[in-house]
Formats: structure tokens, C-alpha cells, sequence
């Protein structure tokens, strides 16, 4: 379903039919809508149809439609199940940020002591420190150390994506009180 709303995508765009952003959401929108309609994809799929089609009539061009189309299929072609580690929290977290996740990576300054950045534990947020992002891969994308995190929000969501691009989060004793999490690759993803 994914390649195929895909090549749709970039047959419109070779015919001048989408020129922008705005036209590309309205016309996946349109597309995932006739496809549902006219049920032209088996019953497994239409969960991940219904979802592409609220993301794109509740947040617009903000849904950023072609961005989750590819990642689906990279998700079922097992593309991202053989990337590095490195690559695949990297994806990982621009998907929390394409679900409304605010992401940012901290200072040694911002993540501890007196000028510590405060955390909400309402909002969802992801916080790497730096310093352990930097520790944590070897040149080739793998993991080799130990990476520290800060999550706060719907925690139990955030771990669910994570573990679906083979990644575990890993609460340490503090974790109730400071948030604080490891994250640990895991030798498989369940794109497998």
C-alpha cells in the first residue's frame, strides 16, 4: 500500500498535478480515502490506512504523509531492520517527533546540577545527553556504550515505537523520581 501511494505521489508530481506541500497532503488524502473506499488493499493494512487518513485531515500538511508513507515501507520491506543502530534510533526518533514528541539533546550543563533543564512530566518529551550520545556508537552506527535518557509523558507509547525499531528502554532505579532511562539496541527490530 505504502509503495503505491508512493509511486502515485511521484506520478502526480511528474504531471504537474502536485506542485506543494499542501497539494501533496491533499492528494494522499484523496488517495488513501478512494483506496480505503474502494477496498483495494487486503484488511491487514486498513488499520495503517485509517491512521495515514486521520493524521492528514487532523494536522494538514503538518501530518507529513509522504514522510510516514516511506517509513512504512521501509518498515515492511525490513530496510530499517538492517540499518545500524546509530541509523535506526535516529529514525525512531524523528517518527516521536512526526507524532507530536519534542525532542532535544542536552548539555552536561542542561542534564544536571544547579542549571538543570526542569522537566514536565505532563508533556511528552525526549531528552539525550550528549555526552553519552557521543560515547555511545562506534564509527560504524553501533552501539558500544551505555546512552542515558530523559522521558517524560506517555512513556509506555514512546518505549512501544522505540522496541519496533529495536531499541529497549530500560528504566534505572531513579527512574520514578528523575526520569532517567538507559537505552539499549537490541539485536533484532520487529520490522523483521
Amino acid at each position: 500500500m505504502a509503495w503505491c501511494a508512493l509511486v502515485a505521489l511521484h506520478l502526480a508530481r511528474m504531471d504537474g498535478v502536485v506542485k506543494g506541500e499542501s497539494q501533496e497532503n491533499l492528494f494522499l488524502t484523496r488517495w488513501l480515502a478512494t483506496a480505503m473506499k474502494q477496498k483495494r488493499f487486503s484488511r491487514e493494512v486498513a488499520p495503517d490506512i485509517e491512521w495515514l487518513l486521520k493524521q492528514g485531515r487532523l494536522y494538514g500538511v503538518r501530518a507529513k504523509l509522504a514522510s510516514k508513507l516511506e517509513y512504512l515501507w521501509h518498515a515492511c520491506t525490513g530496510e530499517i531492520s538492517a540499518q545500524s543502530d546509530l541509523f535506526r534510533l535516529t529514525y525512531a526518533i524523528e517518527t516521536a517527533k512526526s507524532m507530536q514528541w519534542t525532542y532535544r539533546l542536552l548539555s552536561e550543563r542542561e542534564w544536571s546540577g544547579r542549571r538543570a533543564l526542569p522537566l514536565n512530566h505532563v508533556i511528552n518529551c525526549l531528552y539525550l545527553s550528549k555526552s553519552s550520545l557521543d560515547a555511545a556508537f562506534d564509527e560504524d552506527g553501533r552501539q558500544e556504550g551505555e546512552l542515558l535518557a530523559r522521558i517524560t509523558g506517555n512513556i509506555a507509547g514512546l518505549s512501544t515505537l522505540l522496541l519496533r525499531f529495536g531499541w529497549k528502554v530500560v528504566p534505572t532505579e531513579t527512574a520514578g523520581t528523575d526520569f532517567l532511562f538507559h537505552f539499549r539496541a537490541e539485536t533484532r527490530c520487529t520490522f523483521e
